[in-house]
């Protein structure tokens, strides 16, 4: 999508990244949340919990939902990890700095009902499907919940899904960085991949009800 071109450096600025890690055979789940992070490099907040427990998911069999909250939170009271919303960075690793805004394109193909539009806060319901740049469908569900703005998803979706009404339907083109960044997530989206989403809205749960 727990989705973007790659931006340029400014002339001069000079950032060291971190060394490429070795995949951890044994450890704790931290070492792998760590070995996680640094291989999406996903941008200077960090990946977002859901690309973490993806990437878990695809590269160690790794599915323990409570084990991962729980071994998050450990990282950010010892120092390992900071976390900006729901995203996280190793705190030993430079920040590389992006002094390009990421955009998305965005599309209307209908725009719903009602005049409340979703904002961050909010508990949304969607359908939607996601393909490649080559039409290759990666993923689709009829129905998914997240927290609008929460990094409980990729940063695209949290930017392309703001401002939409239930019932309406957009279109997405997600650059890399905004979604799956140079490591991709095996086993469907490839490193810097494009992507492209029909999103349909289907309920708006306001952060106050």
């Amino acid at each position: 999508m727990d989705k973007e071109q790659k931006g340029k450096k400014s002339k001069g600025a000079k950032t060291s990244k971190p060394k490429p890690a070795k995949k951890p055979k044994s450890g704790t789940v931290l070492d792998k949340i760590v070995f996680a992070i640094r291989s999406l490099q996903s941008g200077p907040k960090g990946s977002s919990r859901a690309a973490i427990a993806k990437y878990l998911k695809s590269e160690f069999e790794y599915e323990n939902a409570n084990a991962l909250k729980t071994a998050l939170k450990k990282g950010g009271s010892n120092g390992t990890l900071i976390q900006t919303g729901q995203s996280f960075r190793v705190a030993a690793d430079p920040v590389e700095e992006s002094p390009e805004e990421e955009t998305i394109q965005k599309e209307d193909v209908s725009v719903g009902e009602g005049d409340r539009k979703a904002r961050h806060g909010d508990e949304v319901t969607v359908a939607y499907e996601g393909k490649l740049d080559d039409g290759y469908q990666f993923d689709k569900a009829s129905k998914f919940k997240f927290l609008l703005g929460a990094g409980e998803v990729i940063k695209g979706w949290d930017m392309g899904v703001e401002g939409m009404r239930e019932g309406g339907k957009r279109k997405l083109v997600v650059p890399s960085k905004l979604g799956y960044g140079k490591r991709g997530c095996k086993p469907d989206i490839p490193p810097d991949a494009t992507l492209h989403f029909v999103v349909k809205l289907k309920k708006i749960k306001a952060e106050n009800r």
